[in-house]
């Protein structure tokens, strides 16, 4: 029991240093001035705690991310930052009404397309908006970038981040002026190095905003959109736990966490925010398993901040621009884009599809619009919607129907039976999308940690083809052992129908 906890403990303190530099740098980029520092932290702090201690997603760590950068700039510059922290409380209500009406359960049936196209246009939407810093202090941001991949290599202890933001944030005051409009003929390779500057030192205190009807009706709509697309971002996070641990998140108590650490965030001064892949997953390999891990990291977090006054004002910007562009390059689902030759066609028009509106119109338009263009090509690719499963006196399990975004959470989940061997008849499948695939190779990948041997029987050489060109090694292993070369059933004899598991 102690190493557990201990364990926990640990796990927190190392998801704080990985989260300080993270909230500092979206805190800024979102308000535009030194006060974001507070306001990031802040977010990571209230909205982390609550959160943890509500969700519905064990271990998972919640805090400023993109998406919820993006949309919280454009909030607090058409309303400041007052008018912001009310529409951040807001979207937390909103949140807590999803959770209540359930409509959590609906994030199962967003395409993998659309969620690599969001992220994407996200990570371009981070990219373009370092560019001012990156032509301002072009060494400054390369150095920071190297130092943190040389560092992601050789010192796996401590946060590459943390290891670029203290070396380089120590040098500077004596290298500062070697950097100052520094040139090669026209071409500006440095012009200056700026700083974060004094940020206002207190003690968090709860300011509860001014209310009225005008008011509200003008935050609605903003708020809306930072419910939405918190709630897709953490949603979408539980999901990428729940593949590393084979566990089973719940999706609507998680939105009524999230909405709870929102309103408290927005009280106390901080950023909305949402579940945090790459801390939640931080916090996974770090041996963090429940709410406590989670919960220390913003507790950590808020003893840290009372003596965080007097050093983050010599932090260069230039290093935290650094940091924001590993992480946007980090967003893009690389696996999918080096896959994009050989994955289906109309997979592919959703995810760039989804990308550039995101970029170009608005991040809830894009996701809307990528799902109805999903919808369109499963109805002139198959044209059944539904897909069930059915079971033979052998005990073989077989899928009747497409296996796409709007069947494979069904299905799978209906597989997961408990069962030490399990073997699945695929030839009734016609259809398969990126979705369906991916679903089946992470089925696999959970059956392998769980012990459960899997034999897949007569699926059809286009469909086990398109798995085995989208499977990365370790799963074309996998996918190897577990295909058998079944025979089709006596004729006359049918399956048994079991229960639909829809």
């Amino acid at each position: 029991m102690f190493q557990r906890v201990a364990r926990e403990l640990l796990s927190g303190l190392t998801v704080a240093i990985v989260a300080l530099p993270l909230a500092i740098a979206f805190g800024i980029t979102a308000t535009g001035t030194s006060e974001g520092a507070l306001v990031g932290l802040y977010g990571a702090i209230f909205a982390g705690f609550f959160a943890a201690v509500f969700g519905g997603t064990p271990g998972q760590v919640t805090g400023p991310t993109g998406p919820i950068t993006v949309v919280a700039t454009g909030v607090i510059a058409a309303h400041g930052l007052e008018g912001a922290f009310l529409a951040f409380a807001m979207a937390g209500v909103l949140q807590i009404l999803f959770g209540v009406c359930r409509l959590g359960s609906l994030i199962r049936y967003i395409p993998h397309p659309v969620v690599s196209g969001f992220m994407g246009g996200i990570a371009l939407i981070i990219l373009i908006g370092e560019l001012d810093q990156v032509q301002r202090s072009f060494l400054v941001v390369a150095v920071t970038i190297v130092l943190m991949l040389a560092s992601a290599r050789v010192i796996k202890s401590i946060p590459a981040s943390l290891v670029a933001l203290v070396i380089i944030t120590a040098l500077l005051p004596l290298a500062g002026p070697l950097l100052h409009d520094v040139r090669v003929g026209p071409v500006s390779l440095n012009a200056a190095v700026d700083y974060i500057g004094k940020i206002p030192e207190s003690i968090p205190s709860i300011a509860v905003p001014e209310f009225s009807g005008s008011l509200f009706l003008t935050l609605l709509l903003p708020a809306l959109s930072i419910a939405l697309l918190g709630s897709i971002d953490s949603l979408l996070t539980s999901v990428v736990m729940d593949n590393i641990t084979g566990g089973r998140h719940r999706s609507n108590k998680e939105l009524v966490g999230q909405g709870l650490g929102n309103i408290a965030s927005g009280l106390f001064g901080g950023m909305a925010a949402a579940g945090a892949t790459v801390r939640s997953v931080v916090n996974i390999r770090s041996g963090g398993r429940t709410a406590l891990s989670a919960a220390t990291h913003s507790v950590i977090l808020l003893a840290l901040v009372a003596g965080l006054g007097a050093v983050v004002q010599y932090i260069p910007l230039a290093v935290l621009s650094g940091i924001l562009i590993l992480t946007a390059i980090g967003m893009f689902d690389w696996e999918s884009l080096r896959k994009v030759h050989v994955s289906p066609r109309g997979d592919i028009v959703v995810m760039f599809a989804t990308m550039l509106i995101t970029v170009l119109v608005d991040l809830t338009v894009a996701v809307g619009v990528g799902v109805v263009l999903a919808l369109i090509f499963h109805a002139v690719q198959s044209r059944r919607r539904k897909a069930s499963i059915v079971h033979d006196e052998a005990g073989t399990h077989h899928i009747d129907g497409p296996l796409s975004f709007l069947t494979t959470d069904r299905v799978f989940t209906a597989l997961r039976n408990g069962e030490s061997s399990l073997t699945v008849n695929m030839a009734k499948v016609s259809y398969m999308d990126l979705s369906g695939a991916r679903g089946l190779l992470t089925f696999l990948d959970h059956s392998h940690m769980s012990g459960v041997d899997v034999g897949i029987e007569e699926i059809p050489p286009h469909l086990e083809h398109k798995l085995t060109v989208l499977a990365n090694d370790e799963q074309r292993e996998k996918l190897k052992s577990a295909v058998r070369s079944g025979s089709p059933a006596p004729a006359g004899e049918s399956p048994a129908t079991a229960q639909d598991p829809e």
